[in-house]
């Protein structure tokens, strides 16, 4: 399974990806991280323009055979509209099923769930694509991690905000990936 985010520095996009396993405890496999530059500016209604183009650079870096990608957004927007989740789909030919996972509502998204973690009050907004939306949320509810947001979504997040690293995978070393695997460790032993 991969996790894939992208955050927008100054001077360029930091899209990073992280390779975990959920079985028998989540367990970090790789990490990868591409510094897009340029990018395109934000264009309302057309956020995948931006963010797909990244997503596409750091999963071409990608060795490990991926079954789900899991994105920070919805699949789709509407009943005739794509998010980011679809046009990630079709553009890897329909081969990978894709989980969006977004925190704020969207009000003409049709094809979602919401799911609650922890003690949190305020729901995930769960989509997918190629995979059953009963199974995807189940997934996203059954990460690891105590709070609303799962602990390798949290992880990836704060990768692309560090902005280290270029092309290529990172085998689960390095110090970002050590403190990563303790969490996650920790997490699976209050299991």
């Amino acid at each position: 399974m991969a996790c894939l985010d992208v955050y927008y520095h100054a001077e360029y996009a930091h899209a990073c990806g992280i390779i975990f396993q959920t079985t028998p405890c989540e367990k970090i496999i790789s990490r990868y991280c591409v510094k897009v530059k340029p990018f395109q500016a934000y264009v309302p209604g057309e956020f995948y323009k931006r963010e797909l183009p990244c997503l596409l650079q750091v999963y071409a870096q990608i060795k490990e055979i991926i079954n789900i990608i899991i994105i920070d957004g919805y699949v789709m927007l509407g009943k005739e509209r794509k998010g980011l989740g679809g046009y990630l789909y079709e553009a890897l030919d329909k081969k990978i099923p894709i989980i969006g996972v977004a925190k704020t509502f969207f009000k003409n998204c049709v094809h979602y769930t919401e799911v609650y973690r922890g003690k949190s009050t305020r729901p995930l907004y769960v989509s997918s694509i190629g995979l059953d939306l009963d199974f995807s949320a189940a997934l996203i509810c059954n990460l690891e991690g105590p709070y609303r947001i799962p602990t390798v979504l949290k992880a990836v997040d704060r990768l692309t905000r560090l902005g280290q690293g270029g092309t290529g995978g990172d085998r689960g070393t390095g110090p970002l990936s050590h403190q990563i695997m303790e969490v996650l460790a920790a997490l699976c032993k209050s299991r």
